[in-house]
């Protein structure tokens, strides 16, 4: 088996890997830190959770280390791009870690913080500078740091940056920086976009892939439960109320809808917190930080988080609405089974999510397994969500309405008001715009949807399977 020590890392490094209690590298990083140590460049495809922060930091630390060079203020020798601001700190975090023993400095840089902080630290020395593209663009406009210097590029989750819109910002920083130079990219998913990215960036690079494209971990264990979109608040509390659900993140659509199911959590008496692109930088850690010192059990988050959270023993991730991205199922439920731990992966689907759902088995192989409705419930009867003068407004999730919260057969019956499409299949906006327009005939069933066995649906089958130990207080590989 390889180890780390067998990769020709300096003894800073190994010192550094040994002090964080690393010793075995994970296959992405045994197979592209020799590459890049080479000068390769190179194309990385992994999928989410399996390293790849380490495959491309130890050796470029290593390089700098054994080229040393004197620059001027405000320049940087290696850029290292990521598309949110939980991933770009959690990098640079792994970059300290690993540097500890060396003279390398790093820094980081996003937006949503005052700037003058960010200014000030790129004045000092620094050598590898981890940033969102947008806020690099700003401060490059106000001369704050000059890339004419960069001698290695690094684009990390690229395939999120094309999402999240930065393709212009992108290509401007690619006119800014030498041609002369050593460019990584790191991907968790390879499609067509990304590969005509990788084309003009990088140059005879060579392809390093430890899965399949758009696999899920192997240890995830995925569940699927049909529900109507006015049943998922109470859904959602049985769910969160199941005796071995011990940290789990629930992902939303839109920012309205994250906090529109706090809100709902609340009134269930389960505490929870959002985390999402309008929140301020300091309500985002303080929410990320609560939620990793256990404080907090439950997050709920859109998928502007669906990479940057890097938490051990997330025990389950929870679909509340399905991505129309089928890439980004990939991403949301990676957030849990993370170095070799094994997790659970629940989602809820509409009859207007179907299309979704068929799109994600189709992406990533996999027949997912009907449950049924969720048996466990501790008691507690969540109480009628505020209304909406019984509209479906924009950006509502699940609906709402005057049906909402009645028993099923006391509603009424009428098809709710058909909310604007969400449209352009693409998460980079976060929209605020509620789920497809809603069909008044009844759904007809899925053909391979198969009930539930008595006594393995729901929470009876999540008591009842038996799982490996977790591994909560076990150090986790390098990341």
């Amino acid at each position: 088996m390889t180890q780390f020590t067998d990769l020709g890392l300096a003894e800073q490094l190994l010192k550094a890997l040994a002090s964080e209690g690393y010793t075995t590298p994970t296959p992405i990083q045994a197979q592209a830190i020799p590459h890049i140590l080479q000068g390769r460049d190179l194309l990385g495809a992994a999928q989410t959770g399996t390293g790849k922060t380490a495959a491309f930091s130890l050796p470029l630390i290593h390089r700098l280390l054994s080229q040393p060079r004197r620059m001027e203020t405000r320049q940087v020798r290696a850029l290292i791009l990521s598309p949110t601001r939980e991933l770009a700190a959690q990098i640079e975090t792994s970059i300290r870690a690993y540097a500890q023993f060396t003279t390398v400095k790093s820094a980081v840089v996003f937006g949503g913080v005052p700037v003058g902080k960010q200014i000030r630290a790129l004045g000092q020395h620094v050598d590898i500078l981890v940033a969102t593209p947008g806020r690099l663009l700003d401060l490059v406009d106000q001369r704050a740091v000059s890339l004419r210097e960069i001698e290695y590029l690094v684009l990390d989750e690229a395939d999120q940056m094309l999402d999240l819109g930065f393709v212009h910002a992108l290509r401007r920083i690619a006119t800014l920086i030498p041609k002369k130079r050593q460019t990584l990219l790191f991907s968790a998913t390879m499609p067509k976009p990304i590969r005509e990215i990788a084309g003009a960036y990088l140059t005879d690079p060579v392809e390093v892939s430890v899965a399949p494209v758009a696999t899920t971990a192997e240890k995830i264990d995925q569940r699927v439960i049909f529900t109507q979109p006015g049943e998922k608040p109470a859904l959602l509390a049985k769910t969160l109320s199941t005796p071995d659900m011990e940290r789990a993140i629930v992902f939303t659509r839109t920012k309205h809808g994250a906090d529109k199911v706090v809100r709902q959590l609340e009134i269930s008496g389960i505490k929870s917190a959002a985390i999402h692109g309008n929140k301020s930088q300091g309500q985002r850690e303080r929410a990320l930080g609560a939620f990793r010192d256990g404080e907090l059990r439950i997050l709920v988050a859109t998928d502007i988080a669906a990479r940057g959270i890097d938490v051990d023993g997330i025990s389950h991730v929870v679909q509340f609405d399905l991505p129309n991205v089928a890439e980004t199922y990939v991403h949301r439920i990676g957030r849990t089974a993370r170095a070799g731990a094994s997790g659970m992966a629940i989602a809820f689907c509409t009859p207007e999510e179907r299309g979704d759902l068929a799109a994600i088995e189709k992406l990533t192989r996999v027949a997912i397994t009907p449950m049924g409705d969720v048996p466990y419930w501790d008691g507690r009867t969540p109480k009628k969500p505020p209304q909406n003068q019984g509209r479906g407004g924009r950006g509502q999730q699940g609906g709402g309405g005057r049906d909402q919260g009645r028993p099923q057969g006391e509603r009424s019956g009428r098809a709710p008001a058909a909310a604007k499409p969400a449209g352009g299949g693409s998460p980079r906006a976060e929209s605020s715009r509620n789920d497809r327009p809603q069909r008044s005939e009844a759904p007809t069933p899925r053909k391979d949807a198969a009930p539930a066995k008595e006594g393995l649906g729901g929470v009876a089958f999540l008591q009842q399977r038996t799982q490996q130990p977790r591994t909560n207080g076990a150090r986790r590989r390098a990341n």
